[in-house]
């Protein structure tokens, strides 16, 4: 294709956006009980000039608010006006959960289990079709935006499918302070994206329910990173200290609570740890016993659970090396 060319229209939900336009398209999912008509809000910058298509994507999860806050400023600052290709922007996938403060959808079924979806299924499989259907086939590359779930507080770090290359090197460019590869789970966003050869990266930055102003940075960053990558922008300029690369993790390991009682960790998220190091406690409430949960290796700890009391078998610390 001629450097001059013209880019190539998309089309969502019926709506045209040409080549040079912005354009915001609703996407009618359902009513609230009230009446009140919900719609899953689409943005589509499309640069005059041709290249790749990225959809950077929040909310998949209701309570996952972080991700929702990075689009958030990268629309108030501009950040997608590109010269080449198109960025598909989904802000908030999942507005019911948004609404209810719910990871899932008001029945209880998680929308990142539900796809490639159904026309006529559940709210959370019509939403799934809707994405697969409407937007994915635009889509060239893709990043989803997600934090830890319930109080587990997730640094900032990138996961990237393990055979799929194109996926592994946008990782690397994202340059989280983490990345490594995860399996796919079933019926998931990231699976159904991966069997249409789309590739997709998620982000994990931060907890649900609660900003981290950290992990939103390093959400903007990595995003800026991707579209510099890609060739849709020219300039970044950086808003936190550099680092020379992310940290690849090739073991990671939970460490569980061995008994109920109150947790307290003792490191903090992000930080490098030796082989036995005591990273946190966790103790009944009248001084009767103590258990250590100390490091099996030498590594990095990159999640903490913020929750105080836990019981057995409770997910502490996620660990890698």
């Amino acid at each position: 294709m001629l450097e001059n060319s013209e880019n190539k229209t998309i089309t969502i939900h019926g709506e045209a956006v040409q080549p040079g336009e912005a354009k915001w398209i609703q996407i009618p999912i359902d009513r609230l009980p009230t009446g009140t008509l919900i719609d899953i809000p689409v943005y589509v910058f499309n640069a005059e000039k041709p290249g790749p298509t990225l959809l950077v994507q929040g909310g998949l999860h209701g309570d996952e608010i972080n991700g929702v806050e990075i689009i958030r400023r990268m629309l108030f600052e501009g950040c997608y006006k590109v010269k080449t290709g198109a960025v598909i922007v989904l802000p908030l996938l999942n507005i019911f959960g948004f609404i209810h403060f719910s990871r899932q959808v008001p029945d209880g079924k998680d929308v990142n289990r539900s796809f490639p979806g159904m026309k006529k299924g559940s709210l959370a499989a019509r939403i799934a079709y809707h994405v697969t259907q409407e937007v994915l086939p635009h889509v060239d590359f893709g990043i989803d935006l997600h934090t830890g779930g319930a109080q587990r507080h997730n640094h900032p770090q990138i996961r990237f499918t393990a055979d799929f290359k194109e996926s592994e090197a946008l990782a690397n460019v994202f340059n989280a302070p983490f990345y490594f590869s995860t399996s796919l789970i079933d019926k998931s966003f990231r699976k159904t994206a991966y069997e249409m050869k789309i590739p997709i990266i998620v982000y994990e930055g931060g907890e649900s329910m609660r900003f981290d102003e950290y992990a939103i940075k390093e959400g903007i960053q990595g995003i800026l990173n991707v579209m510099k990558y890609l060739n849709m922008i020219d300039k970044i300029d950086p808003m936190l200290i550099e680092r020379e690369e992310s940290e690849y993790l090739t073991e990671r390991k939970w460490l569980r609570a061995p008994t109920a009682g109150m947790f307290v960790p003792q490191v903090l998220n992000g930080s490098s740890i030796e082989k036995e190091e005591i990273l946190g406690f966790v103790t009944d409430t009248f001084a009767n016993y103590c258990k250590e949960i100390k490091a099996p290796y030498s590594g990095f700890v990159f999640c903490i659970n913020n929750q105080a009391v836990v019981n057995q078998g409770d997910a502490l610390f996620h660990v890698g090396a």
